[in-house]
């Protein structure tokens, strides 16, 4: 039994079908681009081969592939039976096998075009999307707040631009979305849930990029928000805040969620202590689950811990950072800029392999937009490297006075970039603690 297949796909849509997906072995496959056209010659070309050696059976995905109307679908399936030819579609919605060819057994032909001109609107309607993906036209639906619909791009939307931005000023300053959110609410009268804040953080809309369907990212289409160096230091900030559990990432005490006692590997907790008639207030550090006797692991001040934390950061903070071995990362931002370079040489050339017809227009627009999606790849891993003046930020982080003239949010942000752990190490009645960097 001989079997032929045809499919006719929007190169901008999808990608031609594999031989595997048919079900069955398959003798030849016609296939034909721009699925709504009239002029489709690989199906010309079919019913040719079909007048002279007719096959068996002929495969489709959709009877919506025959056609560009119900009336062109039904005249191919007509001509196509009328050579003994049996037409099956593979989402079981026709098989001549099961339908007679009179016209008064065709009690199915009123739900055939419903179900013809539903895959028509589908495909148009998809078409369309994927058309302005190619051309890095926003994506269907309202835009992200802080932004309106322009003619071919987002524009900045006056009223609301100024709120997201204060939101990532306020979250870039102290690190804590429930801060950030409770500030937008007192400045501005603006109500938004944690969870909206977290996706405005990693929106790539607000970093000038547009994101689609297929998880392409294409940057630098419209006005951004927050400079890529803003968006970097998010994304550290986020990546650290996942360290923590989720109320300790917005606690007020620089210390909170970073000190472990060694005894008994438990977190400690800051704890609030006042007296009777008096506003003065007590902060300690007390163990959370301590599975020893309750005179083990005593509570300790939270001040002394502090002072020792930044004396021995600003001590032992330089050596650690000189240890570093600087070359894997210098090698692997070279090898990320040389892959750029590549593919940007390779997108300055298809014009003229368009010229030179050796890639169609439709073909040239979607490899342009593969290449300017993977240089966003490779961009983000870039931006996502440490920072090139990293030694000089740790001579200042290795001053003390430096320290004392931050605010306790100020210090909470600075220790959870590169504090991994604070251990209090207890031997009798006497303590001291010892650090784990996160490099």
């Amino acid at each position: 039994m001989v079997v032929i297949a045809y499919a006719c796909i929007d190169p901008y849509l999808e990608t031609p079908p594999a031989l595997s997906s048919w079900g069955q072995p398959v003798k030849q496959v016609y296939l034909d681009q721009n699925h709504l056209v009239s002029q489709r010659p690989q199906l010309q070309q079919l019913l040719q081969d079909c007048a002279t050696t007719p096959p068996n059976t002929l495969l489709v995905r959709h009877l919506a592939d025959l056609g560009e109307s119900f009336v062109a679908v039904m005249q191919c399936i007509d001509t196509l039976e009328a050579m003994g030819i049996t037409v099956m579609a593979l989402d079981h919605s026709y098989c001549s096998s099961d339908n007679s060819t009179t016209t008064t057994d065709r009690s199915l032909l009123m739900q055939l075009a419903m179900e013809i001109a539903q895959q028509h609107r589908s495909y148009r309607l998809q078409a369309g999307h994927a058309q302005n993906r190619v051309n890095v036209l926003p994506p269907p639906g309202r835009a992200p707040y802080g932004y309106r619909r322009g003619r071919d791009r987002y524009a900045l939307d006056r009223t609301t631009a100024p709120v997201v931005k204060a939101f990532f000023e306020h979250f870039l300053l102290f690190g804590s979305i429930r801060g950030a959110v409770r500030h937008l609410e007192k400045s501005y009268g603006k109500r938004i849930s944690a969870s909206t804040g977290q996706r405005w953080l990693t929106h790539p809309a607000y970093r000038g990029d547009l994101a689609y369907k297929d998880g392409s990212i294409i940057r630098d289409t419209h006005t951004p928000l927050i400079s890529r160096e803003e968006a970097a230091q998010v994304d550290r900030l986020l990546r650290r805040n996942r360290r923590l559990p989720p109320r300790t990432a917005s606690a007020p005490r620089s210390l909170a969620g970073l000190v472990h006692c060694q005894e008994c590997q438990s977190a400690l907790k800051v704890a609030r202590v006042t007296r009777p008639r008096q506003t003065r207030e007590y902060l300690y550090l007390r163990p959370i689950t301590c599975g020893r006797s309750p005179s083990s692991c005593k509570a300790i001040a939270y001040e002394t811990v502090l002072n020792k934390t930044i004396n021995l950061v600003c001590r032992n903070l330089p050596n650690a950072a000189t240890t570093l071995n600087a070359s894997p990362v210098d090698s692997l931002k070279e090898r990320l800029l040389t892959q750029i370079k590549q593919k940007e040489a390779t997108l300055s050339h298809m014009p003229h392999l368009i010229d030179q017809g050796i890639f169609d227009e439709a073909t040239a627009n979607l490899r342009i937009y593969t290449l300017r999606s993977e240089i966003s790849d490779l961009e983000q891993q870039v931006s996502q490297l440490p920072p090139e003046n990293f030694l000089q930020i740790v001579q200042t982080l290795s001053i003390p006075q430096f320290w004392q003239d931050l605010s306790e949010a100020e210090r909470r942000v600075y220790l959870r970039e590169f504090i991994h752990k604070i251990i209090i190490i207890r031997d009798g009645n006497t303590w001291d603690i010892d650090i784990q960097f996160v490099f």
